[in-house]
């Protein structure tokens, strides 16, 4: 059995094409899945998302100011939203999933019905002030058909581009000689949040998606040099930071994070040599600027002009200390909390995804070497800090709207850096890399069908109902035994591309800084 999926993971990865197209099937059989089986509305602020997309896609790209009452995190105020013009229906998208949300025993079966009123009328959004590039990319199917069934194709929309981004990622992984480790960082990377809100329309999925591409490709670029496959990793390096620059402001901010930690790893001298006399990363280079240029003064013309009683109590250092003693549920909600942030994974989900990490994490500490480990720990502590200094210095202007997938985007960099460590630094001999990277990687496909069918099962039937779904209040379109089952093969079938075979003709390992250079007359291995 287990050489039957060796030689099936070694024919995938025959050919950098092959591979792309059977990693894409596999990541939109997952997010598709996501996609057909959630209600609608049912994920965090997707109505907004709803609205924006198809207003941007008959070609209202901004819009009027409507200041509308809100309560967020408990706190009152006018938040400042835009006003478009769509079918009445639209209008009904906020409330659709007010029944059922944050009240987990309750199936979604409650939600109200959209209508079919085609009388154009006036809807706000919260997402008015967000870059167009995405909903631009993902409202259009909704011209086609109207109803459910097209934002159901906004989903769809929204899966493809994050499973291309994904697919490429995995594509640039199998690219070192220790393939199997490489591609494990991949796969603990795309957590079920990241392919749960990949299945969404939310940015955050876009944004989460080209974080992993941009952390894979400068990895590849700094501790795995290659000439040959330089001029492809910059285009993928390009293609992610372009997504990730235009998709929210803070995408630049995680671009130069990402960019940072990179740089600190590099110990190969000569490598950022190579990388600068290279024509295709300057062209990149203008391209990224041209993005950033333009969606700073998108944010600078778009100001937020919402109207908050932020409580006299909510000073600086009560933020920040409350933001700390959050790190467990930021974490959580990284690996995956669902619906509006109302139903947590399964216990076997956190456990798995967590374990993993911390196998990885350790490894790269024990094998990496002085500057390695200095940037392990720097993200370790990133990830604790992060949300409680962004926190802190806006708690007093917005208040304490922090959430666990905001980080995603910059947090992804450290299962990808601690195997690529690993990939780099670890002996080839005496240790059953393989073998931990199928295990690892089965592991979590077991951890991410069981957070797949455990929030199927809340929608369908509540917290409260029985623990196999046959009597649904509530079913997807086509059933919910049959998205439990597609995401069940797609989930054990994305282990394979973790199970191949280390390369033989990729650039050699890493020296040990400490190793004696060869003398005068010794031949170095040149890089393949």
């Amino acid at each position: 059995m287990i050489s039957a999926l060796t030689r099936l993971a070694d024919w995938s990865a025959r050919t950098p094409k092959r591979l792309w197209l059977i990693a894409f099937a596999l990541f939109f059989a997952l997010t598709g899945s996501w996609s057909a089986a959630s209600p609608l509305g049912s994920s965090p602020d997707e109505h907004a998302h709803f609205i924006r997309a198809a207003a941007v896609a008959r070609g209202q790209i901004g819009g009027t100011e409507v200041m509308v009452p809100h309560t967020v995190a408990g706190i009152d105020g006018h938040f400042a939203e835009t006003g478009v013009q769509l079918p009445e229906w639209y209008r009904n998208l906020p409330t659709v999933h007010e029944c059922y949300s944050w009240q987990e025993a309750k199936p979604a079966s409650c939600a109200p019905s959209l209508g079919d009123s085609e009388k154009i009328v006036q809807a706000t959004t919260a997402a008015g002030r967000y870059h167009p590039a995405y909903y631009l990319a993902t409202g259009w199917p909704s011209l086609l058909t109207d109803g459910p069934e097209g934002l159901y194709l906004m989903r769809f929309m929204s899966a493809l581009l994050c499973s291309a981004l994904l697919a490429s990622a995995v594509v640039t992984a199998a690219e070192w000689r220790r393939r199997s480790l490489a591609v494990l960082g991949v796969l603990a990377a795309a957590t079920p949040m990241t392919l749960y809100m990949s299945g969404m329309v939310n940015p955050s999925g876009g944004e989460i998606a080209a974080g992993i591409l941009v952390w894979t490709a400068l990895l590849s670029i700094v501790l795995s040099p290659d000439p040959v496959l330089l001029n492809r990793r910059l285009a993928r390096l390009g293609v992610g930071g372009l997504v990730l620059i235009n998709i929210r402001p803070l995408g630049l901010i995680w671009f130069g994070g990402a960019v940072v930690f990179c740089l600190l790893l590099t110990q190969r001298r000569g490598v950022l040599g190579s990388v600068l006399r290279r024509k295709a990363l300057w062209l990149w280079t203008v391209l990224l600027g041209l993005a950033t240029a333009g969606a700073l003064l998108w944010a600078a013309r778009h100001p937020d002009n919402s109207k908050i009683d932020i409580p006299a109590s909510l000073t600086t250092g009560v933020a920040a200390k409350r933001t700390l003693g959050n790190t467990e549920v930021y974490i959580k909600q990284m690996l995956g909390f669902f619906g509006w942030l109302d139903t947590p994974g399964p216990a076997l989900m956190y456990l798995v995804w967590t374990a993993v990490l911390a196998t990885l994490v350790a490894l790269a500490l024990a094998y990496g070497r002085k500057r390695e480990v200095v940037a392990v720990l720097g993200m370790l502590a990133a990830v604790v800090m992060v949300p409680v200094l962004a926190q802190a210095s806006q708690a007093e202007r917005i208040g304490m709207v922090w959430q666990g997938r905001y980080l995603l985007p910059f947090a992804v960099g450290l299962p990808l850096m601690a195997v690529l460590i690993c990939a780099t630094r670890a002996p080839e001999r005496g240790f059953p890399w393989r073998r931990l990277a199928g295990f690892c990687a089965g592991g979590l496909a077991l951890a991410n069908a069981a957070a797949f069918y455990w929030t199927l099962r809340r929608f369908a039937v509540g917290t409260d109902g029985s623990w196999l779904a046959t009597s649904a209040h509530w079913a997807p379109p086509g059933g919910w035994v049959l998205w439990t089952g597609v995401y069940a093969v797609a989930a054990l079938a994305v282990v394979v591309p973790a199970l191949v075979s280390d390369r033989e003709d990729a650039a050699p390992r890493l020296p040990d800084p400490g190793t004696p250079r060869p003398g005068r007359h010794a031949r170095v291995p040149e890089p393949a």
